[in-house]
């Protein structure tokens, strides 16, 4: 099943056609269900991250202590690009993990990859490490209720869902009930371990994001980070935790026995035993990243990084707007001066976001866009809001390139192009390169939903390595993995396609069709820029 962005009008797309008899029904009940209301808050159990001193006292801690100490003030950051390395870096770290696991994500898949990591926390509570699990409910499958109540009945694991829902099957009766809370969602992704040493970036837990799957494989990046960086993850984490979105599951599902986890443990081992993972599990053999960090063999590029994340109260519409990542981002990441680079799989920049690209363009700062092209995006409402923007901003000197689709087979043994696009992909990656100076990596998308709905979390880096690195594999890949989208002598968009020397010219969005196009220009004309 492809990873959707799930805001309520795509829910409502992908509902199935009713009689206006049944879609009656579906009304009066769900304004019985409106006195269902969510269970009170008091008396949630409270917890915090290590604090410096405790985290120095870890494996994690003793590893990177000489080189923090020789570089003062700074964070070691390794990127994660390659799909397999980053699951295999998210595995090593659970079991990396002595005191503490901190762990928040927007979707988790219950299969392959969300198994295994599921596991991998149970083992981790089994020796004694705490776990706190925050997950956004509308991101978790109801058939994961059983096996989140039972980890949480673990004593060493507690699980939490951020804006949950009280009608648990079908979950969208909860937008019909309580729009407002149930449009915004948590949308950050991390994993921390020891306060140590963290993953953050653009992918969440299924195995579309991990090449695990003989289907779409999304193209995304990842960070490791450690020092400062992480230490700042884990108290922001804190900030969620206990933030009046995060319900304790045990308020909301039914009560599980600590014993059914033998049930999870009984499916990690099938899966890990089946013939068709096999060749994915042989992938993740070998030395991994937090090994070699242990043994002090990474190279770390230690840089000055800024954490930026929404004030958790967004999910409740009560955070100020200087509160907010989007306000963040520009105090942070600057104003661009010569050229930025923007990735973004859900790009939707509105007025305000077109006018903000549009006059850096004619200030001079050479704007680039990579998004996804309509054949390879998972949400078309999403493209449909893009494709309104498209015109405006070609003529006024922005660059937009589009990745395209190419049919691929999983698991081959070749080079990964990066975060950028790869073989049967669809772009992922949420990344801006400024001046070849700045990175931004994280989960923020340039679209309306990031910065005003959904709370967002991510990470300015301060290197012109990894920018320039980034950099150059954006303008060397473009054309392998890219449209380029241009406007003719009447205005007119066309699309130039390239293979090897030669160019094709599209004069409709390729491979597409017709009706596939009607349905997105009808989503356009309609008032739902703000949903996207």
């Amino acid at each position: 099943m492809q990873p959707q962005k799930h805001d309520l009008f795509h829910l409502r797309c992908h509902l199935p056609h009713r009689r206006l008899g049944a879609i009656s029904a579906l009304l009066l009940c769900a304004s019985l269900l409106g006195g269902c209301a969510l269970p009170p808050l008091e008396n949630r159990t409270e917890s915090s991250a290590l604090t410096p001193a405790q985290a120095a006292t870890t494996d994690l801690g003793r590893a990177i202590a000489p080189e923090l100490a020789s570089h003062a003030g700074l964070a070691g950051i390794y990127p994660l690009s390659d799909a397999h390395t980053a699951f295999a870096a998210r595995m090593d770290l659970i079991r990396s993990a002595q005191r503490t696991l901190d762990i928040q994500y927007y979707i988790w898949r219950n299969d392959l990859t969300g198994t295994l990591l599921l596991e991998e926390l149970h083992e981790a509570a089994d020796r004694g490490v705490r776990v706190r699990l925050l997950l956004d409910d509308l991101g978790i499958p109801s058939s994961l209720d059983p096996t989140l109540a039972a980890l949480d009945a673990h004593p060493n694991i507690e699980v939490r869902l951020f804006n949950p829902f009280v009608v648990r099957k079908p979950k969208f009766l909860g937008f019909l009930t309580d729009f407002s809370r149930a449009n915004r969602r948590m949308h950050n992704k991390s994993l921390t371990a020891d306060s140590t040493a963290t993953i953050l970036g653009g992918r969440n837990i299924g195995d579309e994001y991990f090449d695990a799957t003989d289907g779409v494989v999304f193209a995304d990046l990842d960070v490791l980070a450690v020092g400062p960086a992480a230490a700042d993850v884990a108290r922001d984490f804190d900030r969620y935790w206990a933030s009046a979105s995060a319900y304790p599951v045990e308020r909301i599902l039914p009560h599980e026995s600590v014993d059914q986890l033998a049930t999870l443990e009984r499916k990690a081992q099938a899966i890990e035993q089946d013939p068709a993972a096999a060749s994915y599990m042989e992938a993740l053999r070998g030395p991994h990243v937090v090994q070699k960090m242990l043994d002090d063999t990474l190279q770390f590029d230690w840089a000055k990084t800024d954490l930026i994340s929404d004030d958790p109260a967004k999910g409740l519409n009560n955070a100020p707007p200087e509160a907010l990542i989007s306000h963040q981002l520009r105090e942070v990441l600057g104003e661009p001066t010569q050229e930025l680079d923007l990735v973004s799989p859900y790009f939707v920049p509105a007025r305000t976001g077109t006018q903000y690209l549009t006059g850096l363009a004619a200030k001079g700062v050479d704007v680039r866009v990579l998004t996804n092209a309509l054949e390879a995006t998972d949400v078309a409402a999403v493209h449909s809001g893009y494709m309104k923007r498209r015109v405006e901003l070609l003529r006024n000197g922005v660059h937009l390139y589009e990745l395209r689709r190419v049919p691929g087979t999983a698991h081959k043994k070749e080079p990964s192009p990066g975060p950028f696009g790869s073989s049967g992909s669809s772009l992922h990656a949420k990344t801006f390169v400024v001046d070849s100076q700045r990175v931004f990596v994280g989960s923020f998308n340039f679209d309306p939903r990031s910065a005003y709905l959904n709370t967002e979390l991510g990470l300015v880096i301060d290197s012109p390595d990894l920018a320039t690195q980034i950099d150059r594999k954006f303008l060397a890949l473009l054309p392998q993995v890219a449209y380029t989208v241009r406007l003719d002598e009447n205005g007119k968009l066309y699309w130039i396609e390239r293979n090897g020397d030669t160019e094709i010219r599209h004069d409709v969005e390729p491979n597409t069709t017709w009706y596939g196009r009607l349905g997105v220009w009808m989503l356009s004309v309609l008032p739902i820029e703000s949903l996207l």
